[in-house]
């Protein structure tokens, strides 16, 4: 049985002290639904020495709609302007939202298919944006990583994936990230020195150790999306062993702008669980606009297929893997005139 280390736990009523509780402190850290953090823990992975809990913090709780001053509005209201999502929202919250629903569909596949109903009913939005990534030589007890000599990742010098370089190849593995990057959506982080808000596009950085641009000591405080407009349609794809519990294998999510003739106008492909970052599909709106997606649908599968390289970071065929590129993204390209 693997156990956990002994730590304390404090669950504060206001952002502004978990801040504090944070702010200085090399040994603690954020827990919100722990369904990641806390296997991670019985591994050895992590071992904070303090836990902040976050779920009783109004700031980030809640789902609503606001307008261009942040003023909560009705569904209906012509004012509003963006979607706002507490951090501390969980995934079957988002799942089930009817604004979510009704705005961001692909939202709410992309949150309705991490894990299993007991995950989703405990995890949270911002702790799948800042889900820890995974790997072959990671995700494993202490005895069998110390029996390996350990990875670049945690305790080790060498990446077993790559053998060169300095950088961690581990898998992002969240769902709803490459979503919200289709969504143009953005996020708000605080700490006790103050707060920014950062793209989604840009909250993820190339190297798996920490793959974003989070601080320790920094808060993910809520997920901001701007309405869509009348004519996108979105798609979300997951590639995974079983039809539910698993990590991807693959994720693709899909944004495309069409008119009323059902031409594209825009388009916005992003491909996750392949290396510790999701992956934009660049070029795709050179190929797409002005043609209708089942015309277009085969130089997008190509365009993707030609960037997404998987790598040998989880216990499947990188080449089948890479395959699959494809064979979703055209599935999905198509599928939008349905």
């Amino acid at each position: 049985m693997l156990r956990l280390h002994e730590y304390r736990y404090h669950r504060p009523a206001a952002l502004a002290e978990a801040l504090d509780l944070l702010h200085g402190r090399e040994d603690a850290m954020p827990i919100a639904g722990g369904t990641d953090l806390v296997p991670n823990m019985k591994h050895r992975l992590w071992t904070p020495r303090l836990l902040v809990g976050l779920k009783g913090i109004a700031e980030m709780q809640g789902i609503s709609l606001v307008d261009a001053e942040g003023h909560p509005v009705d569904g209906d209201d012509p004012a509003a302007r963006e979607l706002v999502v507490g951090a501390a929202a969980t995934l079957a919250q988002v799942a089930r939202h009817p604004l979510v629903l009704r705005h961001f569909p692909s939202l709410a596949e992309a949150a309705g298919k991490v894990a299993g109903p007991q995950i989703r009913n405990h995890g949270t939005l911002g702790g799948n944006l800042c889900l820890d990534t995974r790997c072959t030589y990671y995700n494993q007890s202490f005895f069998w990583r110390q029996a390996l000599g350990f990875c670049l990742k945690k305790d080790g010098e060498v990446c077993h994936v790559t053998r060169v370089g300095k950088k961690c190849v581990a898998a992002h593995s969240s769902d709803t990230s490459p979503v919200l990057m289709t969504l143009g959506a953005v996020v708000d982080l605080a700490s006790a020195e103050g707060t920014r808000t950062v793209p989604v596009a840009d909250f993820f950085v190339a190297d798996g150790k920490w793959n974003t641009v989070r601080r320790p000591d920094e808060l993910l405080v809520r997920v901001r999306i701007p309405l869509p407009p009348p004519g996108l349609r979105t798609r979300y794809a997951k590639l995974r062993q079983r039809g539910a519990i698993d990590f991807p294998l693959l994720s693709i999510a899909l944004a495309a702008e069409l008119d009323e003739d059902e031409t594209v106008q825009g388009m916005s492909l992003v491909v996750s669980a392949l290396g510790s970052r999701p992956r934009v599909v660049t070029g795709v709106e050179k190929l797409a606009v002005g043609g209708r997606p089942a015309d277009v649908a085969e130089a997008v599968a190509r365009q993707a297929f030609r960037q997404c390289h998987p790598l040998e970071n989880i216990i499947v065929d990188p080449e089948w893997r890479r395959a699959m590129v494809t064979v979703y993204v055209r599935r999905m390209v198509e599928g939008l005139s349905a």
